[in-house]
């Protein structure tokens, strides 16, 4: 409920205090006194996209300050919470314009974004009047309005429309692989089995390279090796140490002792010369080789270096490379059966997309009939007993909210075709249109303020009266806010305010005056008899405040 809006500086507001209260609250006063400023004000404060200009002229700054109370369960205080606003039983907005444009808004004295503000305004206040085109006279929201109407969950349609969307992505995903799959299918075979055939080892082309310049330098390195092993065999060093030995052998006895250190000296030449013969023979035996598998390592160096440069890889992922070709080949062969899994998926997640939509539409069908029959009571009571409402479904293209259209349509007279709402009915008849849908689609919604402007426009005498006894009912279960020219409206009014123009040294400046019970009699008056007020006129008045009860 709004409890207190505070307006300062804004267009030809000074300083304005109001204090609402729950029921039936009516604001009059003559065309141009600034009622619809007030409703533009409080706009602002809510985030609502209205005037460029709102700083009232001469002024620095214009602010405005709304309070609602906020109930137990208010939807405003889960959006509170999980904007990590503290809360609790009410909720401050404010919201400063600048001169110069710069707007800066607050929520419990937290800094807040133009669209948190709409958000949350969106579970405080709705206003409705016959210009009113953010639902009720905008067919591409009924169905949302019935929705709501029908308390249908529309989660699981939501999710089951994903999961279709998804399954036909992946199948299309598929069939696309497939497809690129068979056009490279007889390079794919071939480029396989080529690299199955060579079938290169990691490592593998480093390693024939380094032998092949070992085969290659082996010959020269051999001839020498042959020559010193010539040098130190039988015929060379060996013969020449076994001579030395065997010499000083035979004659070591005579030399006192003298040849002892030589011929061991000897001794161990003749072991070290041995273990040099066998590291000779051990290097000739390695650099042994068939000049055919000189040729045969160079063949298949060169044939991996080819194969990579072919595939444009490096030698040592020419494995990898083959793995990936095999994977693509695998795809192909067993893409029949995984594109028959995808497609048997794509139905069975249409299926539930189908089930879900039908359940809703049955749904909103039936919340149709019955919005329709709520919608006949309380046409009599506005004296369009004669008229018709039918809320029509038909089908549309599939979608996440499902395979329905819905448009509010309109029949003011027996034999008269139906019509949108917005193009059928006159003006009164649609003021009382939208007066009868609002309390059907928003019975049973508490904590909102309903504001209705000028919505009686258009209708006078009995059927004015009938507008202001329907509004007075709504507002038992509810704060409504009515902007009114009616004065059997505004004798509905458990509150009531005069809103009023006045010119002080120049200074045009609009003031609201809370109306006690003569002053309400003074202002009906004048709103049943013009400038001059009559004593006959107050009588009327009077009349009408009594029937209220």
């Amino acid at each position: 409920m709004l409890r207190g809006l505070e307006i300062r500086d804004m267009l030809i507001i000074d300083r304005l205090n109001l204090a609402f209260a729950p029921g039936l609250n009516v604001l009059t006063g003559e065309t141009g006194a600034g009622k619809s400023i007030l409703l533009d004000a409080l706009g602002f404060v809510l985030g609502w996209r209205g005037r460029a200009e709102l700083v009232r002229h001469g002024a620095a700054q214009g602010e405005v300050t709304a309070v609602f109370d906020l109930q137990p369960g208010h939807p405003a205080r889960m959006l509170l919470d999980e904007a990590g606003i503290a809360g609790g039983d009410e909720v401050i907005l404010r919201r400063t314009n600048t001169a110069d444009g710069r707007k800066t808004a607050w929520i419990n004295d937290r800094r807040a974004s133009g669209d948190m503000l709409r958000t949350l305004s969106e579970t405080l206040v709705e206003l409705h009047g016959q210009q009113d085109d953010r639902g009720l006279l905008n067919p591409r929201g009924h169905r949302q309005l019935l929705d709501a109407f029908a308390g249908l969950d529309l989660g699981p349609l939501r999710a089951a429309w994903g999961a279709w969307a998804t399954a036909r992505k992946a199948r299309t995903e598929a069939e696309a692989a497939i497809a690129q799959v068979a056009a490279d299918e007889t390079y794919l075979r071939h480029a396989v089995a080529e690299l199955d055939k060579l079938d290169p080892q990691p490592g593998e082309e480093a390693a024939l390279d380094t032998r092949r310049r070992l085969m290659q330098a082996a010959e020269k390195i051999r001839q020498d090796i042959l020559r010193a092993h010539a040098a130190l065999a039988e015929n060379g060093a060996e013969r020449l140490l076994s001579d030395a030995t065997r010499w000083l052998d035979a004659v070591a006895d005579r030399a006192e002792g003298r040849l002892d250190a030589p011929l061991a000296a000897l001794s161990r030449a003749m072991i070290e010369l041995g273990e040099a013969q066998a590291g000779v023979e051990d290097a000739l035996r390695g650099l042994h080789f068939d000049p055919a598998d000189l040729e045969a390592v160079a063949d298949r160096m060169f044939a991996i270096r080819a194969m990579a440069r072919k595939h444009g890889v490096a030698p040592d992922d020419l494995g990898g490379f083959a793995d990936r070709l095999r994977a693509r080949l695998q795809a192909l062969e067993g893409g029949a059966g995984n594109l028959a899994a995808l497609t048997q998926a794509v139905s069975e997640a249409e299926a539930a997309y189908l089930a879900a939509s039908a359940d809703a539409t049955r749904a909103r069908k039936a919340a149709a009939a019955r919005l329709d029959a709520a919608m006949a009571g309380e046409l009599a009571p506005l004296k369009m007993e004669r008229a018709v409402f039918a809320t029509v479904v038909e089908a549309r293209e599939a979608g996440p909210e499902g395979m329905d259209a819905v448009t509010f349509t309109v029949a003011t007279n027996p034999g008269a075709p139906a019509g949108p709402l917005n193009r059928i009915a006159s003006g009164g008849e649609l003021s009382r249109f939208l007066l009868a849908l609002k309390v059907c689609l928003t019975r049973g919604t508490s904590g909102l303020t309903l504001i209705f402007d000028e919505i009686d426009r258009g209708v006078g005498g009995a059927t004015a009266d009938a507008v202001g006894r329907r509004l007075r009912a709504l507002a038992k279960g509810a704060q409504v806010l009515v902007v009114t020219h009616s004065p059997q409206v505004a004798a509905q009014g458990a509150h009531h305010w005069r809103v009023e123009k006045r010119v002080a040294q120049g200074v045009t400046t609009s003031t609201v005056t809370p109306l006690l019970a003569d002053d309400r009699v003074d202002e009906i008056a004048r709103m049943l008899a013009g400038d001059t007020v009559t004593e006959a006129a107050r009588s009327a008045a009077r009349a009408l405040l009594s029937a209220t009860g």
